[in-house]
C-alpha cells in the first residue's frame, strides 16, 4: 500500500489532484486542511463537493461542530488511526492539505509538552493586554519558522506556541523532530508550486469564485450558529473578514479585497514552511493532467 502526500500553498490546485491520483492507485483521501475539519464550512475552504469528490472516499472533512477546538495532538491521532484501517483494509492513502504542522504530525513523532496552567494563564493574560500583532511579533523573534507557520490571527496557536518555548527553553519549533524520525517512512511527498504572480492571480480568482457562489450567505448562516463564539473556526481566511462586513464593521468590497490580501500573506507562509521540508517532490506549475502523469511515474 502506498501513502502519498500532497502539499503546499491555498489555490495551487491539491484537492482536484488529489482526487486523480486516488483514482489512478485505488486510494482513499484524507484532509489535512485545518478548516475543511468544520461542518458549514464548504465555500471559504474551497471544500470539494461529493460530485467533485467523484466517487473517491474522503475523511476527516466535516468532522467538528463550528464551535469545537481542534489541536494537532487529536488530529495527530485521528489521521494516524484512519490512514492505518485504511491501508489494512488493502487500499492506498492520499493525504491532502495545506496545513503543515497537521501533515508533519502524521508523518513525524511531534514532541511537545502538556500545558502548563499558570503559564498557560500569564502569556494568556499578556496576549489580552497587547493583542493578537505583539504577541506574533514576540514569537516571530523567538521562533521565526514557527511565527511563518502561525498566522497572528490565530492567537491561541500562537499563545501555544509561547507557552511551549517558555516550558522548554528552546524555539517551537526545535520540538518537532527531525525528518529521519517518519512514523511512515516509505511515504512520499509532493507540493505543488506557482509562481508568485500566477498565484496571487489563482486566489483573487478563487475569492471572487467564493462570493458569487453566496460566501456571504454561508457565513450569515455561521454566525447564527455560534461562529462568533468559536475558538478556532471564526479565525478562518475569509470568515472573519465577512463577519466584520456583516457586524456593520467594514464595506462589502473592503471584506472581500483584504480576504485576497490576508490569503494571499497565508500562501507566503506556507511556501516558507513546505519549502524547509527536503523530502518534498515540488511539481512545477502545470496542468492537473500533466502533475498527475509526473506524480505517478514518481511513486514507487
Amino acid at each position: 500500500m502506498k501513502l502519498i502526500v500532497i502539499c503546499g500553498a491555498t489555490a495551487t490546485g491539491k484537492s482536484d489532484l488529489a482526487v486523480a491520483v486516488a483514482k489512478g492507485i485505488n486510494a482513499q483521501v484524507i484532509n489535512a486542511d485545518s478548516m475543511q475539519l468544520y461542518k458549514g464550512m464548504d465555500i471559504g475552504t474551497a471544500k470539494l463537493t461529493i460530485t467533485e469528490r467523484n466517487g473517491v472516499e474522503h475523511h476527516l472533512i466535516d468532522v467538528l461542530d463550528i464551535k469545537d477546538d481542534a489541536n494537532v495532538a487529536w488530529y495527530q491521532n485521528l489521521a494516524r488511526s484512519k490512514i492505518d484501517d485504511v491501508m489494512a483494509a488493502g487500499q492506498s492513502v492520499v493525504v491532502v492539505g495545506g496545513t503543515g504542522l497537521y501533515i508533519k504530525s502524521i508523518l513525524d513523532d511531534l514532541n511537545f509538552p502538556d500545558t502548563n496552567p499558570d503559564v498557560r494563564q500569564k502569556i494568556t493574560d499578556e496576549a489580552e493586554n497587547l493583542g493578537n500583532e505583539i504577541m506574533h511579533q514576540k514569537l516571530a523573534k523567538l521562533d521565526p519558522a514557527a511565527a511563518l507557520a502561525i498566522p497572528k490571527e490565530n492567537l491561541r496557536r500562537i499563545i501555544r506556541a509561547l507557552e511551549v518555548i517558555e516550558l522548554t527553553g528552546k524555539p517551537f519549533t526545535a520540538n518537532l523532530p527531525r525528518e529521519e524520525s517518519s512514523r511512515y517512512p516509505n511515504a512520499q511527498q509532493f507540493g505543488l508550486a506557482l509562481d508568485r504572480d500566477n498565484l496571487d492571480n489563482k486566489i483573487d480568482e478563487r475569492v471572487e469564485s467564493m462570493w458569487a457562489k453566496g460566501f456571504a450567505r454561508e457565513v450569515s448562516l455561521l454566525m447564527t450558529q455560534g461562529l462568533e463564539q468559536a475558538t478556532t473556526a471564526k479565525k478562518a481566511l475569509g470568515y472573519s473578514q465577512l463577519m466584520d462586513y456583516l457586524n456593520g464593521e467594514c464595506s462589502e468590497d473592503f471584506a472581500k479585497e483584504e480576504t485576497k490580501r490576508t490569503t494571499k500573506a497565508y500562501a507566503r507562509r506556507q511556501q516558507t514552511w513546505f519549502a524547509r521540508d527536503s523530502r518534498i517532490n515540488w511539481l512545477e506549475q502545470a496542468s492537473t493532467s500533466a502533475r498527475l502523469e509526473k506524480l505517478l511515474a514518481s511513486i514507487n
